[in-house]
């Protein structure tokens, strides 16, 4: 039983490693949600993992399926959930694990048709949570046989979840990093184009803003592409 245990802490050391790795890594956030799942169906040997992530941009706040390692269209198809269902509506606001033995007989499960298509029998299903114990989604492990998950099990898999939610946050704040970053070079440009029309055409700030906005909707590009010409222009002349 020992050797098994330090087999899987292993394993589970490994997907660590696998995850870190993505966080430092130029991946988006759909491939690193790939990863997640894949890496601990591959170490836990369950037959499903699925994450779910929590969407508050709308109200009332949702959760929604993002990434599986199942191929199955029928269950990779749009779903979601307040947060007063299911069980990964419970675990997202509960902040804790969830074990059941078995998905049939678990009232809080919502999915039972899909769980006997698919022969999905016990579940773990842990808060993906940051350091400051916010919780931004849930981690869900099948087994498509009854299996009693140990505390070690459910220590470890509530490891990665941690890990993978940190993994996550990083590649959001990346993303708003470099749309916040290629905004302010867009102004900046936007600006020097400015100056250059003030300059040529004897135009106002505002004159010469609406004359590149108004060449943007004209053209149907970019308020930057526009900007880009400009500078290009006073560069040939």
């Amino acid at each position: 039983m020992e050797r098994i245990l330090s087999e899987t802490y292993d394993k589970y050391i490994k997907a660590l490693m696998d995850i870190s790795r993505a966080i430092t890594s130029d991946l988006y956030q759909e491939d690193i949600l790939k990863l997640i799942v894949m890496v601990t169906a591959k170490v836990t040997g369950v037959e499903i993992c699925s994450l779910w992530l929590i969407d508050d941009s709308v109200n009332p706040v949702k959760i929604r399926l993002k990434a599986s390692q199942v191929l199955d269209p029928d269950y990779m198809k749009e779903r979601s959930l307040n947060l007063n269902e299911g069980v990964v509506g419970f675990v997202a606001t509960n902040k804790h694990p969830l074990i059941i033995d078995d998905v049939m007989k678990e009232p809080r499960f919502k999915e039972k048709e899909m769980a006997k298509k698919l022969g999905l029998v016990s579940m773990v299903s842990v808060p993906l949570q940051v350091r400051d114990e916010k919780v931004i989604g849930v981690l869900n492990c099948f087994t498509a046989t009854p299996h009693l998950f140990a505390e070690a099990e459910i220590n470890l898999i509530t490891t990665v979840a941690n890990q993978a939610a940190v993994a996550i946050m990083n590649t959001e704040l990346m993303v708003k990093t470099r749309v916040i970053s290629e905004e302010l070079e867009s102004r900046k440009l936007v600006d020097r184009a400015k100056e250059i029309l003030m300059h040529r055409r004897g135009m106002t700030g505002n004159d010469a803003f609406r004359w590149i906005q108004k060449r943007s909707m004209d053209s149907r590009k970019s308020m930057r592409d526009v900007a880009d010409a400009i500078l290009l222009s006073e560069e040939l002349e």
